[in-house]
């Protein structure tokens, strides 16, 4: 690897498991990216170190790419002939990410999800061998859907670490205080304003649609989307318990969106 930075095994995550509908050549390259991924992301919300460790770690990364070091994703950029500036933007993303922040308004929070949910899209949609290029449209919305979900899913545990990743503005629409958030005591609003914010990723998912043409490539994607809706739909019926437990779908709800996306006929 000449002296590139290690890469984790994949784990059981939903994308991780998302991946292995795949041709076994192209499952190896999303696996290879899945790891990348999630590497950096690791080395972000590492708080046993201490920012400016977590910064060096990743340069490190941003110089074996830059510099063409880690020879498995150079190989895996050529064959699919992907950009790799997509791979530095994934990094600006999750530097970005080290120190606690806010995000404004609901565009400065989409500039986040473009660079750690949609671009990782972008990416996958070129391993996964698809053609019609509405496919980028349709990895763009899905990242947004995605992100938004697991946005929702984890308020708890952001808070825990001094986080708030919903717009500032949105709380502020719905009389809800970063306190009450990060001391995890939701006042009557707070169901309200996750209400909210789970319609953005509603329409998401709504707009993210696979082009005929691809359809059968995008099956990891498409799978992958079920299992999010469904993440969705239980915090919507459960009225948002964020701050008591995590929403994580067990094997057999995962294998169900599974068999939901393998018998789905294009529309």
């Amino acid at each position: 690897m000449s002296g590139s930075p290690p890469l984790p095994e994949p784990g059981n995550s939903n994308l991780a498991f998302a991946l292995y509908f795949l041709p076994k050549e192209r499952r190896k390259d999303a696996l290879l990216f899945y790891r990348f991924c999630r590497a950096v992301d690791d080395i972000a919300d590492d708080e046993t170190l201490d920012a400016s460790e977590r910064e060096r770690r990743l340069e490190e990364w941003r110089s074996a790419i830059e510099e063409r070091r880690h020879d498995d994703l150079e190989a895996m950029l050529e064959r699919h002939a992907i950009e790799r500036n997509l791979l530095l933007e994934i990094l600006r993303g999750c530097a970005s990410d080290i120190p606690p922040r806010r995000f404004p308004t609901i565009a400065d929070l989409e500039a986040y999800c473009w660079q750690v949910a949609c671009v990782p899209g972008l990416v996958s949609i070129r391993i996964f061998g698809c053609r019609n290029p509405q496919c980028e449209a349709y990895a763009i919305h899905l990242g947004h859907a995605l992100q938004l979900t697991n946005i929702l899913r984890d308020v708890g545990e952001d808070a825990r670490r001094g986080r708030i990743y919903l717009p500032l503005e949105d709380l502020a629409k719905f009389g809800v205080t970063e306190r009450e958030i990060l001391e995890e005591k939701p006042g009557a609003e707070f169901r309200r304003v996750m209400k909210f914010e789970a319609g953005r990723a509603a329409t998401r998912f709504a707009a993210a649609l696979p082009p005929r043409q691809d359809f059968k490539a995008l099956l990891p994607a498409r799978a992958m989307a079920r299992v999010y809706r469904h993440i969705l739909r239980k915090l919507e019926l459960e009225r948002f318990p964020v701050f008591h437990r995590r929403i994580s779908p067990g094997r057999f709800e995962k294998a169900a969106c599974a068999a939901a996306a393998l018998a789905e006929r294009a529309g």
